[in-house]
């Protein structure tokens, strides 16, 4: 297979399922951490890889320079050179819509872990043939296998690192405090999103690509133990319970068939401290556009775009963490009615955003 993100959280569990399983790896990317693609390609023996830029290549062992591309459009030309019918998508952001775009026009299959890829272009994306990475996801798939008429689904969210955090006290949060997620070991970006519950939003709207329904929900579970559950129309419920480990979503998604232990059951006495949490959307204000994405699906570029543009702007010290949502919302309101026709409209207004939201934050709308 193919596994673009290999140095991250989930390409690094994808990893291990393959040397566990024997299942052989063509091509691997990742962004900056060549270290560990080296080890990774010592163990592996990838036909193939890509960086980020020409600089980086250099620091690449073992491989050739005929096997190494760079860059975004690197990436695109890797998979056309690979025979693997199988890629993971584990890349961070908008940039992984691009590469999920063309493993679907190779005809090749895609274990999806970039959720940019649907909030940005999911109605471009055949979702019947994509396998989520995502313990939300997985959880949703779980639940609906042979079963008919849901009435609505529940993803959960554990509420981020400042749950517990009193609202008054966010204005002045550190990215080191927000990147101290309580449950999942995760990048730096998809934490920040769990803290603001950016994440949750996106998750929503991956849920709705998938599934074809609008009628979904989240609720906080802080113990990360209850992923998701499904309400059918005859009042029952059913809800689907592990541990908060990558590997298990990871197994499902890129093996034929699993049918030995994965992770470790879920400790049943425990759940005696599972409780169930509205979102408040005080705290969570991302989350209020929940509603609006629903029925316009197509703001899901809007919304990613500024929300990256916050993030990394938090990130490296330029704006607060309110910020990310105070950008966020201005950008849903004035890209309130975008409609997006072709593929590369999701573009073009993904970079008109990205000005938006650079100049709101410089000038604090």
């Amino acid at each position: 297979m193919v596994i673009l993100g290999s140095t991250g959280s989930i390409g690094t569990n994808t990893l291990e399922i393959c040397s566990r399983h024997g299942v052989s790896v063509e091509a691997l990317s990742c962004a900056k951490n060549i270290a560990l693609l080296n080890e990774q390609i010592a163990k592996f023996r990838p036909k193939f890889v890509c960086v980020a830029d020409e600089s980086l290549a250099s620091e690449v062992k073992i491989l050739k320079k005929s096997q190494i591309f760079i860059g975004a459009k690197g990436l695109l030309e890797m998979l056309e050179a690979c025979h693997s019918q199988k890629v993971v998508n584990a890349l961070v952001g908008f940039a992984g819509l691009a590469p999920s775009l063309k493993t679907q026009e190779l005809g090749k299959s895609l274990a999806l872990a970039n959720k940019e890829s649907l909030v940005a272009g999911g109605k471009f994306l055949d979702t019947a043939k994509i396998s989520p990475i995502d313990s939300e996801h997985f959880g949703l798939k779980f639940l609906l296998q042979n079963r008919t008429a849901p009435s609505r689904l529940v993803i959960t969210a554990s509420g981020g690192a400042f749950y517990r955090t009193p609202i008054k006290n966010l204005a002045k949060v550190t990215p080191s405090d927000a990147l101290k997620h309580p449950n999942w070991s995760m990048g730096a970006k998809i934490t920040i999103d769990s803290a603001t519950m950016a994440n949750k939003l996106f998750e929503v709207m991956e849920a709705f690509w998938l599934y074809g329904t609008s009628r979904i929900d989240a609720l906080i579970e802080p113990t990360s133990m209850v992923h998701a559950l499904v309400e059918f129309v005859d009042g029952s419920c059913t809800a689907h319970i592990s541990r908060a480990d990558m590997k298990l979503a990871i197994a499902h998604a890129v093996l034929e068939n699993v049918s030995e232990n994965v992770v470790a059951h879920a400790d049943l006495l425990a759940l005696k401290d599972i409780k169930f949490h509205k979102i408040n959307l005080k705290k969570y204000p991302i989350f209020s556009l929940k509603e609006q994405v629903l029925q316009c699906p197509d703001l899901g570029v809007v919304i990613n775009a500024a929300n990256e543009v916050g993030v990394f702007a938090f990130l490296k010290g330029e704006c607060g963490f309110l910020d990310i949502s105070r950008i966020v919302l201005a950008a849903a309101k004035r890209f309130a009615d975008v409609k997006i026709e072709t593929k590369d409209e999701i573009f073009a207004i993904d970079a008109e955003v990205r000005k938006f939201a650079k100049r709101g934050l410089n000038a604090k709308i």
